[in-house]
Order: structure tokens, then sequence, then C-alpha cells
């Protein structure tokens, strides 16, 4: 059983949590997660299943999309409702407040990690010495927001829902506190739901109930996604049966033989002589060659 296997990863659970569980569900250990998802959030948790496992660190579309809760007039040490309150202010937002300086949050943007997150800063993850109540310097990151809108908000409570599509490495939990400076009240986050993540949706996502029944009903297939779904927005390449040979054994190609490349791509999906998806491959121009990405065949 090899593919992808998309989870609507249930609030309290870390993403590793959740491949802990399919583990017992599925019977299988070679599993991985394409994305991590913090413990409060909710949503679309891609996990890896059998050979797939190869590709969790090359998926190409690293896009993903949020519905996320905030509300102004506060600040916590983690940036969200779960963790403590350290401020307050009492100052009116309204709508047009908050339309004003979205401009502000949109492109390419530099954002600083927040003390409670997987990054490292001298081998330690972030989050490991936030608890320990330690604060070190951290470097901001360029993030890529490619959307970001008001669905809702009420000016009495401040509260609302925000519609967020990003790149990877983004912290909604971060825009929504540095919106909240720059309207001078402070912001956190309130819920968070993941609706997409490399190129995944919501709509394509199982419970652990509803994993559970299918593995008990001998449906379980029925549920996994083919592998090259990940590699829908590379060009194809097909090979014939010597070149699949030669592809599978790791060999380099002659890339005058190969056809459809083209000069403005770099990665290309790969398929066999019997149609099948077997990998990525990458065009070496100067030696002439087009070498192996990854080998998922």
């Amino acid at each position: 059983m090899n593919g992808i296997l998309c989870v609507n990863k249930p609030q309290d659970f870390t993403s590793f949590d959740v491949v802990a569980k399919l583990r017992g569900i599925l019977q299988m250990k070679r599993l991985g997660h394409g994305g991590t998802l913090d413990p409060m959030a909710t949503g679309v948790l891609p996990v890896f299943v059998g050979t797939a496992t190869k590709a969790c660190d090359i998926m190409p579309d690293n896009s993903k999309s949020y519905i996320a809760g905030f509300r102004f007039g506060a600040v916590s040490d983690t940036q969200d409702i779960w963790g403590e309150v350290t401020e307050k202010s009492d100052n009116a937002v309204s709508r047009d407040d908050i339309e004003d300086i979205l401009p502000c949050f949109i492109g390419n943007i530099m954002q600083l990690p927040p003390m409670y997150s997987a990054v490292q800063v001298n081998g330690q993850r972030l989050y490991d010495l936030a608890r320990k109540g330690i604060e070190v310097e951290r470097t901001p990151r360029e993030v890529q927001i490619n959307k970001l809108e008001i669905l809702s908000y009420d000016e009495n409570t401040r509260e609302g829902t925000l519609s967020i599509e990003c790149g990877k490495g983004t912290y909604v939990r971060t825009i929504i506190s540095d919106m909240g400076d720059k309207l001078g009240t402070g912001g956190i986050m309130t819920s968070l739901v993941r609706t997409s993540s490399g190129g995944f949706t919501l709509e394509e996502c199982y419970t652990f109930e509803q994993i559970q029944q299918a593995k008990d009903e001998g449906r379980l297939e029925e549920l996994i996604l083919p592998i090259d779904r990940v590699f829908t927005m590379l060009p194809k390449l097909r090979l014939n049966e010597a070149q699949t040979k030669m592809y599978r054994n790791g060999v380099k190609l002659d890339l005058s033989r190969i056809h459809n490349i083209r000069e403005d791509k770099d990665c290309y999906s790969v398929y066999g002589s019997d149609g099948k998806f077997i990998g990525t491959a990458v065009p070496d121009r100067e030696n002439g060659v087009l070498r192996v990405g990854k080998n998922l065949g």
C-alpha cells in the first residue's frame, strides 16, 4: 500500500501523534507527514504511506490555505488563546482599520518566528526554550502571503475570521499578532483550520474513525491517493522500456533522446514504459544528461 492518505487532523494532536495513531490503525511503520500542523489546529495533513515517504521532503507545491479566528485587544506569550495573556487593550478597532493594514501583510514579507515554534536556534527547538522561560534572539525570515481577507468581524467583541493563502514556513498566529501590533491593540489567534496543503483539500481528508472503519471493512486502499498527485504541477516525461530500466537503476539518461524536454523547466515527473509514475528527474543541460531526482517506482 503506497500513496497519500489525507487526514483531517483533530485538535490537540501533533503531526507526529497523527502518524503514530495511523501506524496502529494501518499496522505499518513506513509513514511520514507532509507539513507540520500545530496541536491546536485542525484540518489537512497529508500522510505519506509506504514508498511515498520518499516524497515527503520534495513536494513541489508548498502552498497552504487556512481559516483563522482572531481577537484584537490582547497579547499572549504563544500568540494565541492557548497561551498566557500578558497584555490587554481597550482600543476600538473597526473593520475599515483592519482593511487598511491588510496590504502590509500581503506578498513577500519578513516574519519573526515565534518563540513557541519548531524553529531551531543553535540546535535547540524554540518551544523547548520557551517552556523553560528562555527567550533568544531570532532572525526574521521571508514568507509569502498570497491572500489575506476578512471573512467576518464583530466590532463589539473585536473578533473575526480571516482567509489566508500562504507559502511554506508561514506562522498564521504571527500574522495576527503583527496585525494587532500595527493596530495598537495586540492580537491573538483563537482558532485555525488548514483547508488545503500541497494541493490536497479538506474535502479529500478522513477522520481517524473513517480510516478505522475503512480498515475494518477491507477497503482502506480506496482512501489512498496516488503518489503522483504530489507532482501534478510538474511537466511529465514518458520513458521507453530501455530508459525505464536505466532510470530504475539510477543511470543517467541521454538528454537528447528524451522527448518533451523544455528549456524553461528544471524538474519533471517521470512515467515508465507501462505508463506508471516512477519518480522525478532533473535535466543536467551542461553535461547533456537527465539525472534521477527521486526514484519512487
